[in-house]
């Protein structure tokens, strides 16, 4: 008995990992995957590039504009429930979209956009409060997750659609969703026995004292700090994405295929910046250092660009590995600047929120920017201002916490609420 007890005491936080990394596998392939079949889309759906554009647009609002609502719904349902509500959206988007019509294309996308936003709020509440002693590894390789899913379904949905058409190739991807979610729930159901055992043994952790009521988050400079250094992370991040491609083959002549290698390099070497940040935070004891140093990699690029474009190569990788890290040390200083789970969740919440919104203009003032001046240098002018905020805005607000409270997680769950989920 003591044997299998220790085996599942093992196995628990090993699940919950591959639980964690296939959820991330889920929250960014599906905005991706559309990209591939553009073509198709507009000849099967009789739809045009603004209709195009708003399957990739529309998912990345939602993360802003309903990431309160999906606060709201983690608060209700239990940190666990909210993430298979999540990949249960998710699931069913990527059904509806599949139809075959213009309808349910953009209705699919939507919801999408919301079973993901779910995702997005939760899964760093999940990593505060179910790893406490790895919170940054575990971060890192969540963010790695979230780019090696949007790198796989952008390189394979096209060549599955050359042979089964693409309706079915945006709905297969919806039996990584089913995969993710059964990992899930066998996980949960280990969790909710191995604290019902606890408890009728005795030997369950005493409830963590309730905390003490503090302002609203919205009234938190830390919260408004993180909020703009996530912000600029995205605007950037998007930005750069939708119009590196189109720069570099204006200003270096490259053809199409040679500048889809630099949508690659930026996001490929995410992987590198997402496992690099932990390493750092843990040397440097300070995640606002640790994002000083990311925003000078992530300038990079428009400055490179702009002084010397013929090394795009060094400047996208060096990018991409910032935008890796990017999003990784604002994960860490969330978790870390949140004294318990419901703070987490809140500041997750606004934080990510405030940023998408933000985010879902970066292709249009990017673009807008380029159409007014007629050149790129004002554009990359912007994504450095955007970087700059991001700098200003992180470093006065990810780190300055006592080691003491920088080395505290969020309390653990009492039984009851791992009952719950």
């Amino acid at each position: 008995m003591q044997r299998t007890r220790r085996a599942g005491t093992t196995a628990l936080p090993v699940l919950l990992l591959a639980g964690v990394l296939l959820v991330a596998l889920n929250l960014r392939g599906p905005l991706v995957a559309v990209a591939p079949v553009v073509e198709d889309l507009q000849r099967d759906l009789r739809v045009g590039a603004g209709t195009i554009g708003l399957l990739t647009s529309i998912p990345v609002l939602c993360f802003g504009l309903a990431a309160p609502l999906a606060s709201l719904l983690i608060a209700r349902s239990g940190v666990h429930r909210a993430v298979l509500l999540s990949l249960a959206g998710v699931l069913a988007g990527t059904v509806l979209r599949s139809l075959g019509s213009q309808e349910a294309a953009i209705a699919g996308t939507v919801v999408i956009g919301l079973g993901i936003t779910v995702g997005n709020v939760v899964v760093p509440v999940v990593i505060g409060r179910d790893f406490p002693g790895a919170t940054n590894i575990v971060t890192a390789a969540y963010t790695a997750a979230l780019n090696v899913g949007a790198t796989t379904t952008s390189a394979l949905t096209a060549p599955l659609a050359d042979l089964v058409g693409w309706q079915l190739a945006l709905a297969a991807w919806g039996l990584l969703v089913v995969v993710a979610a059964a990992v899930w729930t066998t996980a949960l159901r280990r969790q909710v026995a191995r604290a019902a055992a606890a408890e009728a043994a005795g030997t369950a952790p005493p409830p963590p004292p309730a905390a003490a009521p503090g302002p609203p988050v919205w009234r938190s400079p830390v919260a408004w700090g993180l909020t703009l250094a996530f912000s600029g992370q995205a605007f950037s991040y998007y930005g750069t994405t939708a119009w590196l491609p189109t720069l570099l083959a204006d200003e270096n002549g490259l053809t199409k295929a040679q500048a889809g290698v630099s949508s690659s390099l930026f996001q490929v070497l995410a992987v590198v910046g997402a496992f690099s940040v932990p390493a750092l935070v843990a040397w440097w004891k300070r995640p606002a250092l640790v994002l000083l140093a990311v925003t000078a990699f992530w300038a990079t690029l428009p400055i490179g660009l702009l002084v010397a474009p013929g090394l795009w190569p060094l400047w996208c990788s060096l990018a991409g590995a910032a935008q890796g890290g990017g999003i990784t040390v604002v994960f860490i200083a969330i978790v870390r600047r949140s004294p318990d789970l419901t703070r987490s969740r809140q500041l997750s919440a606004m934080v990510q929120g405030g940023g998408y919104v933000v985010a879902a203009t970066g292709p249009l003032v990017v673009g807008a920017v380029h159409d007014a001046t007629g050149g790129w240098t004002a554009p990359l002018l912007v994504i450095c201002g955007s970087v700059a905020v991001m700098a200003v805005a992180g470093t006065a607000s990810a780190g300055g916490r006592t080691e003491a409270a920088r080395d505290a997680a969020p309390a653990p769950a009492p039984a009851e609420e791992a009952r719950r989920g």
